[in-house]
């Protein structure tokens, strides 16, 4: 009996079936989810909040008196800027408004990662400044992103993406302007680097020169945000813990569990 015919069937369906293979492994990487999480975000400022009332500015590139800053998403309105930083972790989180470090918990592996509201303080302070802003006017926002749940209460403004509209929307009482948001967008547009290569690898070099001259053991040495220890799931490594940035996707910076940086 000649069996190639169906073989050549069976061949053939496979073939159909190794893209949806490949499209099922992206969906269920770290990298989409961080991704989507991050698509989800967009999302929501675009379908949630009036393009005539917020302007919104993306993956933002400030230079400081010692190098540059990179922030998330800047919302600028009548009701204040808000300074956004997304954070795609998964796990439990831990931690309150005035604790330096926070800790995620992911199965019986705890891990130390600096407070996300402390680490957006820098923006606000270099958009206080760029800007020429009161204080009072600037918004800092926290937004998780990926499979993560606060396990402690967390400050109003520490939140998902959903929470993050209602937080923004909460401000509805008139700060600027027309013309001092005019002025403020402007600002911001002549300031920002322009993005691309040259940019982050300027912004990457001057990372690399602060953690040089100022070591910490859970702070990446691309971007500057915090380590935490995390578990090889497949391939030969699988059951092997590693240091990756916490900024995952958008940095990818991995270093090996015994370089001592700190649970």
């Amino acid at each position: 009996m000649n069996f190639e015919p169906l073989l050549n069937q069976i061949y053939n369906m496979l073939w159909y079936l190794v893209p949806l293979f490949i499209l099922m492994a992206v969906i269920k990487s770290a990298w989409f989810k961080g991704v989507f999480g991050e698509f989800q975000v967009n999302l929501a400022f675009k379908l949630f909040l009036p393009k005539d009332d917020y302007q919104l500015f993306k993956n933002v590139t400030l230079p400081t008196k010692d190098g540059s800053t990179q922030i998330d998403h800047i919302l600028v309105s009548r009701y204040g800027v808000f300074v956004i930083e997304t954070k795609n972790m998964k796990g439990w989180i831990f931690g309150s408004e005035n604790q330096k470090q926070w800790t995620q918990k992911i199965f019986r592996h705890s891990s130390k990662f600096q407070n996300p509201l402390h680490q957006n303080y820098k923006h606000l302070k270099t958009l206080e400044v760029c800007l020429d802003i009161e204080s009072s006017s600037l918004f800092s926002v926290v937004v998780f992103v990926g499979d993560s749940e606060f396990k402690t209460e967390m400050p109003d403004n520490v939140t998902y993406a959903g929470g993050c509209i209602r937080y923004v929307k909460s401000k509805s009482v008139a700060l600027l302007s027309d013309k001092q948001v005019s002025e403020v967008a402007s600002a911001i547009e002549q300031g920002m680097l322009k993005q691309g290569f040259a940019t982050n690898r300027k912004h990457v070099a001057h990372v690399k020169q602060l953690v040089k001259s100022k070591p910490s053991t859970d702070t990446c040495s691309k971007c500057g945000s915090d380590m935490v220890l995390r578990e090889s799931k497949k391939g030969k490594h699988a059951g092997n813990k590693f240091w990756g940035c916490s900024s995952f996707p958008k940095c990818r910076n991995i270093q090996p569990a015994n370089l001592g940086y700190e649970d």
